[in-house]
């Protein structure tokens, strides 16, 4: 008698050509990704040759119920480390029947964006630290914490080890492994200053490439936490207090920056980011004025700031790169919750396009 597991590991490729394609896309809110499945003749490996697909955009908030398909464009492909074979993840965005982005659409603006002349020249390179707090399912309580009540305060768990310290340990790792299978550049992880949170980093990565794959991360995560019966939450702030909030800081270089002569090149970039600090705040994710209290290694939301190695500063820049004279600096103001798309075009926008 097959076991439920036994058909759900079944290989495909011992008795068919056909595979398995996840179309995956982000729903009304912004964070909410939503996904289906689609059988295909055959192995796919360049998006351009898969075909487009549609939805009911009534049931995600993203149009009325009278004109409701939306229309699904393969962007980016990467392995299935779930049904795994020839089976893929596919991530898409999302139009009108008409062609059109429809609003919610924000990987459409920041292609235009990575398509310029001279942000390509540039090669803008991103590493972004996905910090997220893994939940007990049934009471929304951080993993690991007594329910209702309050661990030891912050110091320990910061990277540690140990039954009393760390919580999620196997989800953690299962996902890192399953995005190293998926393609997905990931490129480590640790525990967090708040006990049940968790960070990863995905990059270098290049240009629109760095919210393809953050996306597809976290769609991997919200799956592997399905699993575990666990929840996955990106709000910055989930437990107010004397608790670190949650961030997604942003690492950035261009060509000139890592070049020689590069570290003028990031003080000039960094100072076109402060004149527009309040409107990278205000697409930084939501909630953000919650965790940006200019305590819990932040700067206060309305203050921008920089320096070499200060983690309480709007912009940091390492020690290596100011001894080196050349390399990439910190954006530590996007929130957990932010849209890559949005954060890493308007970070190239702002220091290649835009003209003070």
């Amino acid at each position: 008698m097959a076991l439920l597991s036994d058909l759900i590991n079944l290989n495909l490729s011992d008795c068919t050509k056909k595979i398995i394609a996840e179309y995956i896309w982000i729903g009304g809110s912004g964070m909410d990704l939503r996904s289906k499945a689609r059988t295909l003749p055959g192995p796919v490996s360049d998006p351009s040759k898969l075909p487009k697909w549609n939805y009911d955009g009534s049931s995600t908030g993203q149009a009325p119920g009278q004109d409701s398909e939306v229309i699904l464009y393969p962007q980016a492909i990467f392995k299935d480390p779930f049904r795994r074979g020839d089976n893929i993840l596919v991530i898409c965005d999302t139009y009108t029947p008409a062609g059109e982005p429809i609003p919610t659409n924000k990987r459409y603006s920041a292609e235009k964006i990575f398509s310029n002349p001279a942000v390509v020249a540039e090669e803008p390179w991103y590493g972004i630290e996905q910090e997220y707090t893994l939940l007990q399912k049934d009471v929304k309580w951080p993993l690991g914490w007594p329910t209702g009540g309050y661990p030891g305060p912050q110091g320990p768990y910061y990277c540690g080890i140990g039954a009393d310290k760390a919580w999620g340990r196997d989800i953690v790792d299962a996902h890192y492994k399953a995005c190293l299978y998926a393609g997905i550049n990931i490129s480590g992880i640790n525990g967090e200053v708040m006990p049940g949170q968790w960070e990863f980093q995905v990059g270098p990565s290049v240009g629109i490439s760095a919210g393809d794959e953050l996306w597809a991360a976290r769609y991997i995560l919200e799956r592997i936490t399905e699993i575990a019966g666990v929840v996955v939450s990106f709000d910055p702030k989930p437990i107010q207090g004397d608790w670190n909030g949650a961030g997604a800081h942003t690492n950035y270089s261009t060509k000139s920056m890592r070049n020689d002569g590069g570290y003028e090149v990031i003080k000039k970039a960094i100072e076109k980011l402060g004149k527009r600090h309040k409107e990278h705040i205000a697409a930084y994710g939501e909630g953000n004025e919650r965790r940006l209290t200019g305590r819990h290694e932040t700067a206060d939301i309305n203050t921008f700031l920089w320096g070499v190695a200060n983690r309480g500063a709007s912009i940091r820049v390492g020690r290596d790169t100011e001894k080196a004279g050349k390399g990439y600096f910190e954006d530590r103001r996007p929130a957990s919750n932010m849209d890559p798309y949005v954060v890493t075009s308007m970070i190239a926008e702002t220091t290649l396009l835009w003209k003070p």
